[in-house]
């Protein structure tokens, strides 16, 4: 004779032939399978909310890296030994002494040479001087030519306002003539998230009452662009 539970009660896909259900045990895994089939949507709505969060990002993170200039050049601490001004040595005079110096910081990363000739009475001593400004924040053409620098020589706005601009030598390159206190050309050229500056002063009794001419100034600014599109090939990445 059949029982009554045999009767109301349905057989499980797992349960093994001839073993009735339990009280409660039936509805407990109906709520199993349900919770099993939920499972995979649930997943697939957190890895949907996960991917759309990241994507939100992208554009955020685009922007941040698009605002940092790539810097096309190296740092070198000793700028001295990267370039002897060869040109300009040939168009004004030996180079006695060289003093370097550099900086690291978070913002900017500079390099300095100066070059001292040796200084005769009667004659005419030079003075020149380089700079190598890597910008690793902020974009440098923003204020490229408008008399910002590193050193109090930098150039002045009105200076940078009656620049020469110098054709196929970076993004962007002036020539600046010096004001009447300095007898010197300056060459600014930017490019690359860098900006370079090259300066050549010169002191002494030029062509005043029968003292030793100046040098052709035409010759030092060809031998400073030279010397300038020199130095930034050797330390192009």
């Amino acid at each position: 004779m059949i029982s009554e539970p045999e009767l109301e009660g349905e057989w499980g896909a797992d349960r093994p032939a001839g073993q009735a259900a339990q009280p409660g045990q039936e509805p407990a895994q109906k709520a199993e399978r349900a919770a099993a089939r939920r499972r995979p949507w649930a997943w697939a709505l957190a890895g949907a909310v996960l991917a759309s969060a990241g994507w939100a990002a992208v554009p955020e993170l685009r922007d941040r890296y698009a605002a940092t200039p790539r810097i096309a050049y190296r740092h070198e601490e000793n700028l001295c030994r990267r370039t002897g001004l060869e040109g300009l040595v040939k168009a004004t005079a030996p180079v006695m002494t060289r003093h370097p110096s550099h900086r690291e910081g978070p913002a900017v990363d500079w390099a300095h040479c100066e070059y001292f000739t040796e200084w005769e009475k009667g004659g005419t001593s030079y003075h020149m001087q380089v700079l190598v400004e890597l910008h690793k924040k902020a974009d440098p053409a923003v204020e490229f030519g408008q008399g910002s620098g590193l050193f109090p020589e930098a150039l002045s706005a009105a200076a940078a306002a009656e620049a020469a601009e110098v054709p196929g030598l970076g993004e962007r390159a002036l020539m600046v003539e010096a004001p009447a206190y300095i007898s010197g050309p300056r060459l600014r050229v930017l490019d690359g998230g860098a900006v370079f500056t090259l300066s050549v002063t010169w002191l002494g009794d030029v062509d005043k009452g029968g003292g030793t001419p100046g040098p052709d100034e035409d010759a030092v600014k060809a031998a400073m662009i030279e010397d300038m599109r020199a130095l930034m090939g050797g330390l192009r990445k």
